[in-house]
């Protein structure tokens, strides 16, 4: 059974997607870049930005009935590889062991020209 995750504390999708699917005992979030639901801006910087995504994921995943540590892959896309460490370390003060598989990748360019997007897989076992 297939299941759409919506909640009005995350940003809305910005196309044809949904915030989140729940398939069987795993919940599939989209990548979440870091608008304010609240307001619709843009966080600034990358320290904001970073905290505002883990914000709008925890707020999907809260939807979902799960959380932070049942997370079992994290992707996250970066505009430049420079931030990776300020990233790395407010990532890290979201979670607890056993950590999530995890891909960081650096990418040419993110919607709204945002500086970091992140995805998760959740396993709700």
């Amino acid at each position: 059974m297939v299941k759409a995750i919506h909640t009005e504390k995350a940003p809305a999708a910005i196309g044809p997607y949904s915030q989140a699917i729940e398939a069987g005992d795993f919940v599939y979030v989209s990548g979440q870049i870091p608008i304010n639901p609240a307001t619709g801006e843009i966080a600034e910087g990358i320290e904001n930005q970073t905290k505002q995504v883990l914000e709008n994921l925890k707020a999907i995943l809260t939807e979902a009935g799960a959380d932070f540590s049942q997370v079992v892959k994290f992707t996250i896309f970066l505009d430049s590889m420079e931030d990776f460490a300020t990233v790395n370390d407010i990532y890290g003060s979201y979670l607890s062991e056993p950590y999530p598989a995890r891909a960081t990748v650096e990418v040419s360019r993110l919607p709204k020209d945002v500086l970091v997007e992140m995805d998760v897989i959740v396993y709700k076992k």
